[in-house]
């Protein structure tokens, strides 16, 4: 690509060539122009009316859901800047668990609108700058208009919890899901200082299609997707001693090859009688630390499972590393690496450890665990994707429950926050001056667009109900600032009475990230890309090939 002139007009090279540059207004405006791509997909699915998304891969598998985050994770994204949209959705979900859709749609909005700012030939610094201001002072306003909520309050945590629900397949079982969520959370929830620290890891969800979503169900104990290795062994195992380790219960191969002649048959049967002594001897160690259940994080051979059942243990094999590292946790027993060091002091303990069968399948459960911390919800639904969406909702609703509780603080969803902020920010604009003034009260302007999707999602008048919400947040009055918009009747309504409440993490979060990406995206002004390598043809990529893979796909005649 020639960039710039040499001596007697002669262009110079300095980028390779095939490499594709975008400049100035154009570069912006291709950023602008994918990132609101994105935010448009899923804009329909935002709020209770929103609609779904079937989203096919190059397998064949099919996912139905309206979770922005899973949305956006499915869909394989190319432009860099699309790319950088869809982390803000990531970082809302690790979090918060909620508000993914409204932190993409508001970036998308504060884009659109500084378009039209650079068009009046605004300096994108200028407008990056304002939206700086206009988002710390966004976040001023939420902590002031939030109200305060304490873990005693299980109702309106409940309601925290359906707010995330809403809109998503689970039916009208919202309620029922919503209360395993809270009880899920406060058993978990640890008091740290004045507040409480919530770690969401630490509830187990196991999916098993079957029966209804009503059938789901909160364990106080830890419930594991595996069978018993030997049908000899007990159903049920009462005041269990667990030992947990994570090598294979089998011989070991040698690490080197090595050879083994035998010339005797007597010799064969030494070799043999010396594996099964082995073999043996691993479950006498076991025995001899005082275990009546194993967990093995490998496999279990065929002989060591026969002398288990002999010796009254109960045992399973090829748990995942998650699974042992949560039994770790709930008794209290030390991950062991080696049998031979497998000492009482070792062991987990449970009252009960017994096989019972969910479904079609059987599955473990560990009950009455050392430490209570330890929670575990089957969600059972008619098919394989109401079982997966009712897990992205239970998820969703466990986050914002947790976030809730450490934070203290909510605030009316709805829409409500946002017309708020739309207001305040304007009127904070006009206290600023300068050019910055016109970046700030777009920044309110763009707030609007969550009422705004919500109405349209709905079949509303947007236009109307924006208005409509606006003149109910002027009136003077204590509930003004948590006047939402009530999709059933199209009016603007109370929305802490009306039981919907989002955690204010969620808002303060959404707001944040949408003004440092859009930030970002404004102010690249020069995109330049190299040229991708054409793919090696079939059986091109051998040995000596290993260096030509860099050089970016050069025609013959090139070579160096």
């Amino acid at each position: 690509m020639a960039y710039g002139m040499g001596q007697g007009n002669q262009p110079i090279i300095v980028l390779r060539e095939g490499t594709e540059r975008s400049r100035d207004k154009e570069a912006q405006a291709n950023n602008i122009a994918a990132a609101r791509a994105v935010a448009d997909s899923v804009k329909s699915t935002l709020g209770p009316k929103g609609m779904d998304k079937m989203l096919v891969d190059s397998m064949g598998d099919v996912v139905i859901t309206n979770d922005g985050v899973t949305i956006l994770k499915e869909i394989d994204v190319q432009h860099p800047a699309a790319k950088m949209v869809v982390e803000i959705a990531k970082t809302q979900d690790t979090e918060c668990g909620d508000g993914t859709t409204s932190s993409v749609i508001i970036a998308g909005e504060l884009l659109k609108k500084a378009e039209a700012l650079t068009e009046q030939n605004i300096h994108p610094t200028i407008i990056a700058n304002g939206y700086k201001m206009a988002a710390s002072e966004a976040i001023k306003i939420l902590d002031a208009i939030a109200v305060d909520v304490t873990s005693d309050d299980t109702e309106m945590l409940k309601r925290v919890a359906m707010t995330a629900m809403t809109g998503k397949s689970v039916g009208g079982q919202s309620e029922f899901l919503a209360d395993i969520a809270v009880k899920a959370v406060k058993a978990v929830a640890e008091k740290s200082g004045k507040g409480y620290k919530v770690d969401v890891d630490n509830i187990k969800i196991e999916k098993r299609t079957g029966g209804s979503i009503s059938e789901t169900e909160i364990i106080q104990g830890i419930v594991i997707d595996k069978e018993r290795v030997h049908p000899r062994m007990a159903l049920e195992v009462k005041k269990a001693k667990i030992a947990l380790l994570t090598v294979p219960m089998e011989v070991k191969k040698t690490e080197v090859d090595a050879k083994i002649q035998i010339r005797d048959p007597t010799q064969m049967q030494r070799f043999l009688e010396e594996e099964e002594l082995t073999l043996k001897k691993m479950v006498d160690q076991v025995a001899a630390a005082g275990a009546n259940v194993v967990f093995c994080q490998k496999g279990v051979d065929d002989l060591v499972q026969h002398y288990l059942a002999k010796a009254n243990i109960f045992a399973a094999r090829r748990l995942k590393e998650s699974d042992m590292e949560k039994l770790s946790k709930a008794t209290g027993g030390r991950l062991v690496g080696k049998i031979d060091n497998l000492s009482k002091e070792d062991l987990g303990s449970a009252d009960v450890v017994e096989q019972k069968k969910v479904g079609e399948n059987d599955m473990i459960f560990i009950t009455g665990c050392k430490n209570p911390k330890a929670i575990s919800i089957i969600v059972r639904g008619g098919t394989e994707h109401v079982v997966d969406e009712v897990e992205r909702s239970l998820h969703d609703a466990l986050r914002v429950v947790g976030v809730a509780l450490e934070d203290g603080k909510i605030v009316p969803g709805a829409g409500a926050p946002e017309i708020e902020l739309s207001l305040r920010l304007a009127n904070f604009a006009s206290t600023v001056g300068g050019r910055e003034q016109l970046a700030i009260e777009a920044f309110a302007a763009a707030m609007e667009i969550i009422p705004w999707a919500l109405a349209e999602n709905a079949g509303l008048d947007a236009i109307d109900m924006v208005i409509q919400l606006k003149s109910a947040h002027e009136k003077k009055g204590a509930a003004a600032k948590n006047m939402g918009l009530d999709l059933n009747t199209g009016k603007a309504s109370d929305m802490l009475k009306a039981n919907v409440i989002e955690p204010l993490r969620v808002k303060t979060q959404a707001v944040k990230s949408a003004a440092e990406v859009a930030n970002m995206i404004l102010r690249i002004d020069d995109v330049i890309a190299s040229k991708k390598a054409p793919p090696m043809p079939p059986g091109a990529g051998g040995p000596d090939m290993g260096g030509m893979s860099g050089m970016g796909g050069m025609p013959p005649g090139m070579m160096m």
